[in-house]
């Protein structure tokens, strides 16, 4: 049935797609870089404007101290039904997150019961307002490697009002 004729023509077909792939690839790669003699030192074609200096600072909001001074209790409670699902707010009461009761101020790593990553006890001391901002802001960012998924509060209103909440807590 095989014989080297047909394995020839099969080995033959086979080279003959493949050069047709190289040529195309070259092809490619000549018409998208512009090819020739100058390569890629070319004037841009056009350019964007995007009508502001990306040299600016962008300008800071108020700061968490200002924040938590006209924090709003009930709305941090509000926002905290994100974090429900993972926290329990009773002390000693772990669940997929360490309690929450009385965090503000404690220890970083300090719940009873709960096995923290690494990566989130090198990051601070204490639970400071200051802390929990930053780590309420991009969880995976502030702490690199915590097992926490959240991905985060965007706005600082936000995060100012959950903490007020929880360091009411405990009162």
């Amino acid at each position: 049935m095989f014989d080297t004729m047909t394995l020839t023509k099969i080995l033959g077909g086979f080279c003959g797609a493949f050069l047709v792939f190289l040529l195309g690839k070259f092809a490619a790669e000549t018409i998208y870089h512009g090819g020739g003699s100058h390569g890629g030192d070319h004037a841009q074609g056009y350019v964007i404007e995007t009508g502001g200096d990306t040299d600016a600072v962008e300008e800071e909001g108020p700061s968490i101290e200002e924040l938590l001074a006209s924090a709003d209790i009930g709305k941090g409670e509000r926002v905290f039904n994100k974090c429900k699902a993972c926290h329990k707010l009773e002390a000693g009461e772990n669940s997929t997150g360490p309690s929450l009761y009385g965090v503000v101020g404690r220890d970083v790593g300090a719940a009873e019961g709960f096995g923290y990553s690494g990566s989130l006890k090198a990051v601070a001391d204490v639970w400071t307002p200051e802390h929990l901002d930053g780590f309420l802001t991009k969880p995976a960012s502030y702490a690199p490697g915590t097992s926490m998924g959240f991905s985060g509060l965007g706005k600082a209103e936000d995060r100012a009002n959950v903490i007020a909440y929880l360091d009411s807590l405990d009162n």
